[in-house]
């Protein structure tokens, strides 16, 4: 119903908002689209909507609703989502209206694009603003079908693997808006076309050239110049959608499609989604710093600087603390939201690569965070952790008298006390935010990943595991899935001794010689949860693999078991706790289409459930 009203709302707001007086003439608010090709910027501005309808979270908020953490906000609306309060009309991971409403937009763009002269001066340049826009355009609707999908993707009653109504024109008042949810298969199909058109029309990145040989012949054969070119497709142009990202957002979809809950009806096998991951990694390095890139300060200092490790990012923000000023522990000011469950905590391993569990890793329960994955300490603050040069103590024995705040304790009765004994540490900037003598907020450069190429490395060894088994290599990449997830591990510090020297991983070695590749894929789960943790995908993944979405999110207590002696190994008692149920029923594994639209669209199937 919204979208009937996009096209009158947009002129009304353009044209109001362009004119220098808004007591022009009225006829000026009543203009038609069709006479808007004469003023490029109103047509732009079409495309502009559709980016801004973009569904990315720059902080971290949905991990609160899995297993990987908890909010000590009380309000939380995820948390209050993951507690029993997730209704079809009281969805917050819903993005039908967003989204819808930017392909609505796209769709108009895609539809004025070619008629609008977008370069005065020269034939070449409208050549190239038009492949650029439209491959933009593109993109952008593939990228908005994939998270409609994401969101609203199901079963019906009937067990038909739906997507969403599939529209590829613009509606407009005389449209029929009673659409029904095209196929999963289908939608996918979509997404899959529009990511190549947009590869084929975009650059991989933008930026400036320096020889005139290397613009594309096409564009040279039109009588492209080295200044026109870096005009349309140079540094000016970066964080717009470009082919990397295009081919990226299509692995990310062959990556669901292929997955437990969808393959059956998806269209997509595991070998197709493996082959695609691996092409949209053709001209993707594999950053050695890429789990720490939140910590590179020189390249976070520029708007400009290039980290393998970002295929696209939002805007780069000068001056941001939120991150901190929400998420430091309160003895430094901040407020602790967000607060890693034990359950992830436990999913790191030992750094000799075992899992805590196995007899071979060395873990002692009285010394738990003792030779843990160096990556555990990187990204989550536990008890006895420096950090910004203070020791963070979380147990109850936290007091003034033995040289802690005790206001990071986990009974601590403050709101900003952690509910689990953790606090987050990643994406932190330990230069920013709150002061350890103050609570005025350092601001300080940030950047916020909408996708990195660990994602993509991971979504390959996803695929390639399940098509081919753990050491078959893609021909393309002459990599395999045991190749990248030795590569990550290593990254991350498993596997090597005190002189950083790699010393072998014998449980990758064990998953790897598993033919069926049952080892391999829970070890791939894991790193996958290890290493994109608190960037919003965990949610999505438990869900795509169709494993427990109820389980229990854990914290620890740790007391002194003798008051009158130092907090040292064995005088330390580590007491599980059941920090906070989760709510969800079985059909819950697939969201909901909004229950107004259902009631007002007969030809809309709701998922079933729901």
């Amino acid at each position: 119903m919204k979208t009937r009203n996009i096209i009158l709302y947009f002129v009304a707001l353009l044209t109001f908002c362009s004119c220098q007086d808004m007591f022009e003439p009225a006829d000026e608010n009543t203009r038609q689209l069709d006479a808007m090709v004469q003023e490029t910027d109103y047509v732009y501005g079409l495309l502009m909507y559709g980016y801004n309808r973009l569904p990315y979270i720059r902080t971290t908020q949905t991990d609160v609703a899995t297993d990987d953490a908890v909010t000590n906000v009380a309000g939380d609306t995820y948390r209050k989502m993951a507690t029993g309060e997730w209704k079809s009309d009281n969805n917050p991971m819903s993005q039908w209206n967003e989204c819808k409403d930017g392909i609505q937009y796209v769709n108009l763009f895609l539809k004025y694009v070619n008629q609008v002269n977008w370069a005065q001066s020269a034939k070449s340049k409208q050549i190239m603003f038009i492949d650029r826009l439209t491959g933009e355009a593109l993109g952008l609707r593939a990228i908005l079908y994939y998270h409609l999908l994401l969101a609203h993707g199901g079963y019906d009653e009937g067990g038909n693997l739906l997507g969403v109504p599939l529209l590829t024109e613009p509606e407009d008042g005389s449209s029929d808006y009673n659409q029904p949810r095209a196929t999963f298969a289908a939608c996918v199909r979509q997404i899959f076309a529009d990511c190549d058109a947009a590869a084929s029309l975009l650059p991989g990145e933008y930026k400036d050239l320096d020889n005139e040989d290397d613009i594309p012949k096409k564009y040279r054969d039109a009588g492209a110049q080295l200044a026109g070119y870096n005009l349309v497709f140079g540094n000016m142009a970066r964080n717009l959608v470009s082919a990397k990202v295009a081919l990226a957002v299509k692995a990310q979809t062959a990556l669901l499609a292929a997955s437990p809950a969808y393959r059956s009806q998806s269209g997509v096998t595991s070998e197709e989604a493996a082959k695609i991951c691996a092409s949209a990694l053709g001209d993707v390095e594999f950053d050695p710093d890429g789990n720490i890139w939140y910590r590179n300060v020189d390249k976070l200092a520029s708007s400009t600087s290039y980290m393998p490790e970002i295929i696209w990012r939002a805007n780069w923000e000068k001056a941001e603390a939120s991150q901190e000023t929400e998420n430091f522990p309160p003895s430094l000011f901040g407020s602790g939201r967000i607060n890693p469950s034990h359950n992830l905590v436990e999913a790191f391993p030992m750094a000799n690569g075992y899992p805590i569990t196995d007899s071979r890793s060395g873990f002692d329960a009285n010394d738990p965070y003792k030779d843990r994955d160096p990556r555990l300490a990187e990204d989550i603050i536990f008890n006895g952790s420096t950090f910004k040069s203070v020791v963070i103590i979380t147990g109850t024995y936290a007091s003034p008298t033995k040289g802690a705040d005790n206001k990071d304790n986990i009974n601590d009765a403050g709101s900003a006390h952690t509910l689990t004994g953790y606090y987050m540490k990643k994406l932190l900037r330990n230069d920013a935010g709150p002061s350890i003598s103050s609570s005025s907020a350092a601001v300080q450069p940030h950047i916020f990943p909408r996708i990195r190429a660990t994602e993509l490395f991971l979504a390959f060894a996803e695929t390639a595991n399940d098509a081919w088994g753990p050491r078959v290599k893609d021909a393309s990449l002459n990599l395999s899935a045991y190749d990248v997830i030795k590569m990550i591990r290593q990254r991350g510090g498993i596997g090597k001794d005190e002189t950083g020297a790699y010393v072998g991983d014998p449980y990758l070695e064990e998953c790897a010689n598993d033919a069926t590749g049952e080892k391999m894929r829970e070890l791939i789960r894991n790193e996958r949860r290890i290493e994109l943790c608190f960037e919003n995908k965990r949610f999505w993944d438990i869900r795509r693999w169709q494993l427990p979405i109820n389980e229990t999110v854990k914290g620890v207590q740790i007391d002194l078991i003798d008051a009158s002696q130092d907090a040292v190994p064995g005088n330390l008692r580590y007491t599980l706790l059941d920090v906070e149920p989760r709510q969800f029923e079985s059909y819950q594994n697939f969201g909901p289409i909004p229950n107004s639209e259902v009631i007002l669209w007969s030809a809309l199937r709701q998922n079933q459930g729901w």
